[in-house]
């Protein structure tokens, strides 16, 4: 089977929960470590699948590997490859099929809950969840949806928070979050978290509960993953 390839844009935001369950299911994956400096590939032939993580930088910027990975994501929707991405992920997925990326309304930062929109693509991809689910979120940025997309979550503080097109899937909240994730993000990044408010919690706050947290949300990640994995065993 080919490998999922997985892209990381810095080493703190790496495949988490999703390398856990790729794992247990025995999927081979190889991850292109983009912080390293390591050559994006220019062809999506031997990939089953393709993932993108977040990071602090946004698509916005002028960085040379963010026109390379949206490229990589334009061909693999033009063939129909999964395509996955988690919050700045996520925005690489919009901006690459035509949507925009801008600043969202508030910053939001810890667990937050969301809720399921009405739409035929979240009735398919959330079936068997609870309708308020509490997720992880880090991100000042939102994106759009595309064209032929379809919401699947939305929250309070961020309208956009999954959408889907086919076997593509876009996240703007973390779902592949570990605890330790959880707890080195709120040591790594203490610096947006000094002015605390409605949308932005203290890393006291978005540790209490962890293990309880994850469980729950990784309920939530289960999901998603098994029902984006389909279209990757379908590619062996």
């Amino acid at each position: 089977m080919r490998p999922v390839t997985i892209f990381r844009h810095i080493r703190c935001e790496g495949p988490g929960y999703l390398a856990e369950v790729l794992d247990r299911q025995a999927i081979p994956y190889r991850i292109i470590e983009v912080d390293n400096h390591e050559d994006i590939p220019d062809s999506i032939e031997d990939s089953a699948g393709l993932v993108f993580m977040g990071g602090p930088m946004s698509v916005n910027d002028p960085l040379p590997w963010i026109e390379q990975e949206l490229a990589l994501i334009r061909m693999a929707q033009d063939k129909g490859l999964p395509v996955l991405g988690h919050c700045l992920g996520g925005q690489l997925i919009s901006r690459a099929l035509g949507g925009t990326i801008s600043a969202n309304p508030v910053k939001e930062i810890g667990w937050h809950p969301v809720r399921k929109a009405e739409t035929a693509a979240a009735t398919d991809w959330l079936h068997g969840l609870p309708a308020q689910p509490i997720l992880f979120h880090w991100h000042g940025e939102t994106f759009s949806i595309p064209e032929g997309a379809e919401l699947l979550l939305e929250n309070d503080n961020c309208a956009h928070q999954a959408f889907a097109i086919g076997n593509t899937l876009a996240l703007q909240c973390h779902v592949e979050m570990t605890a330790p994730m959880v707890s080195e993000w709120a040591e790594l990044y203490q610096d947006e978290l000094q002015q605390v408010t409605a949308s932005v919690q203290s890393a006291t706050q978005m540790t209490t509960r962890l293990s309880e947290r994850i469980r729950a949300a990784q309920q939530v990640a289960d999901r998603l993953y098994q029902r984006w994995l389909k279209a990757v065993l379908d590619q062996s």
